[in-house]
Order: structure tokens, then sequence, then C-alpha cells
């Protein structure tokens, strides 16, 4: 199952889910990824009935959330327990809704990682040079790789991590979760670094979880910012991707 939380409020892009790329919401585009990736039912988890109502109209699922949970994570749970009361699905992903180009075998492989992993949770980098590794709004993996294709995270940082290197992991925030996983996280208050870092998935890591950690060549675009939706708007104008 992949659910897609989506929040109305946005410091820096208020009304972002809603914004048109292309002809088309945004929520409805990160919609469409998900149902691409055939990895069973999707739904859109909003605290907004505006937002409800457009992916309804796509054709899509929307369970409205509180309002006042405090993340991402507390989000799809309550979504997980109204859609799914009986425990069917015994992984859930949840995607971000301002990944709009995302390429739908990236959730693939993450729900394949988490799989084959037995990990508590599973989630996904790409490389990242020592320019990028420099800006704190990028966040960092420590990753040990047992093998190209699948590692375990030690930890996640917004500094450059780990020191002295030349070549870092770009964190791509898509989580796969084990359903009994997601039900102690949401269950424990905030770790301490956690609030140090402002990550939510370093509460897992002083837990005890292990969170399993595929690559991707490079990161998708993520839509923060109004420029960043200007390019988004202008590279789905060059492709014609409606």
């Amino acid at each position: 199952m992949i659910l897609i939380p989506a929040r109305i409020g946005s410091s820096r892009l208020p009304g972002k889910p809603l914004a048109d790329i292309g002809g088309k919401p945004m929520i409805c585009r990160v919609l469409e990824v998900a149902q691409a990736a055939d990895l069973g039912p999707v739904a859109v988890a909003t605290d907004d009935a505006t937002i409800a109502e457009v992916v309804r109209a796509a054709g899509g699922q929307a369970v409205m959330t509180d309002p006042n949970l405090p993340s991402g994570s507390d989000r799809i749970w309550q979504a997980l327990c109204q859609l799914d009361p009986h425990e069917t699905y015994c992984r859930v992903i949840n995607l971000q809704g301002d990944l709009p180009e995302l390429d739908p075998a990236a959730l693939r492989v993450l729900d394949q990682v988490l799989l084959e992993s037995g990990s508590d949770l599973a989630t996904l980098v790409c490389p990242a040079d020592a320019s990028e590794a420099s800006q704190p709004q990028l966040v960092k993996a420590v990753v040990s790789w047992a093998q190209p294709t699948q590692g375990q995270a030690l930890y996640f940082s917004r500094a450059p991590v780990p020191h002295g290197s030349d070549h870092y992991w770009h964190h791509i925030g898509i989580y796969g979760w084990s359903r009994t996983a997601l039900a102690r996280f949401v269950a424990l208050p905030p770790s301490p670094l956690e609030q140090t870092e402002k990550l939510e998935q370093l509460r897992a890591l002083e837990a005890g979880m292990q969170i399993a950690v595929a690559p991707l060549d490079s990161a998708p675009p993520g839509i923060d910012t109004q420029a960043d939706l200007d390019a988004a708007r202008a590279r789905v104008a060059r492709t014609g991707d409606s």
C-alpha cells in the first residue's frame, strides 16, 4: 500500500499540493506516480477537504486525517488504520506529496529492499558531491553497504558527514515501513537526536530500528519553493507531459 500525506499548510509555498503543473494539481501527479508503481492500493492522507475533493475528482482515494498531527508518519498511520483496520497489508510506503516527477520504479526498488532486508523500514539515497553536501537543507545519510544495492543507515545529518569523505549520500525522504515498525514509531516520543537535527528518522535509529537503504542514480526534483515549482512547470512544458 502507498499512502501520500498532503497538508494544505506550507510556510514556503502555501497550498502546495494544489499547485498547477501542466494543467494538473501537483497532488494528482504524485497520485499517478504511486498508481503506476503497481504496489497495491494508493490513497492520499490529508487534513484539507479541498485536497480530498481534488483527489476524488481525479479518481483517487482520499482519507481525512487530524489537522493537528505532528508529522507525515502520524498522518499515514492514522490513514492506514482507517483504510485497513483488519491489517491486510503488512508494508506501507510513505510517499511525499511534493515529488511529482518521481520515477515509479523507485517505489518498487524501495519496496523490494524493505522486503528483502527484513528491516523495520527502508529508504533511498543518491550520490552527492562536496558542494551539495555542504548545504544543510540537503540531508546526508551515513550508510554501511553490505552490497552495492543494499545497505544499512548508520546516521542522518544536515552536516556533511562522514567527515573527510569525498563521496556523500543524499537522503531521499521516501520511506517503506513494516506495519509493526510504523505502529511502534508513532507511539515513541521525539528523540534527542531527532530534536537536535530536526530529522524524524533519527527517532527510529535511536530506538534501535534498522533502516535499510537502496541507492538511486539521482534524486527526483522536489518542490519546496516557488522557484522549484516554476522549474517543474518549465520541464513539463518542454516535454509536453500531460
